[in-house]
């Protein structure tokens, strides 16, 4: 008489226990901006912006600060140092990432919807995350904000670009003077 063989032995599910997965990048950016954003106040810096992205070396996540009279060396080291240790406490799973913190630049990156009307008069470059009548990428002249949309001039035209569309905006070629 033939015997079947026995199956092989399977995993029971809950058995191993896993590490949970990583924070999505958005629900990171909001925790992390929140978190740094009473640090640099406390230190009199501004956050600019935040980010949370995948690079070839892993994830990075940056952070642009500015003050008064231009960002410094030391400044970013400070905030790098003691942010580090808060995100250690508050968020320890996020998982493995590198810190960065920086100037926000030439062109500085626009994050807030109060950015649009501070910088009413700068250069711009704005990406959409759906077209607006065919297109995704604008340039031109902030003009402030109506409702929630950023608007945008070039030339005769001004562009409403609803500020929950945009994937990405930056001022461009920027010296750190309000009003451009």
């Amino acid at each position: 008489m033939l015997r079947p063989k026995p199956l092989p032995a399977r995993r029971r599910p809950g058995l191993r226990s896993a590490a949970p997965p990583p924070m999505g990048e958005r629900a990171v950016v909001e925790q992390v901006t929140a978190l740094a954003e009473a640090l640099c106040d406390a230190q009199g810096h501004e956050l600019v912006h935040v980010e949370f992205l995948r690079d070839r070396g892993g994830r990075v996540l940056r952070l642009f600060i500015d003050t008064a009279g231009g960002v410094t060396l030391e400044d970013c080291a400070a905030v790098s140092r003691e942010l580090g240790d808060v995100l250690d406490v508050h968020l320890p799973d996020i998982g493995r990432y590198h810190l960065e913190v920086s100037s926000p630049g030439v062109n500085r990156p626009l994050s807030r919807e109060a950015d649009y009307e501070r910088f009413k008069g700068c250069a711009a470059k704005i990406r959409t995350l759906r077209p607006i009548d065919g297109q995704r990428t604008f340039t031109g002249i902030l003009a402030g904000v109506s409702g929630r949309a950023a608007l945008l001039s070039k030339g005769a035209t001004t562009v409403a670009i609803p500020i929950e569309d945009i994937s990405k905006a930056q001022l461009v070629n920027y010296n750190g003077e309000t009003p451009c």
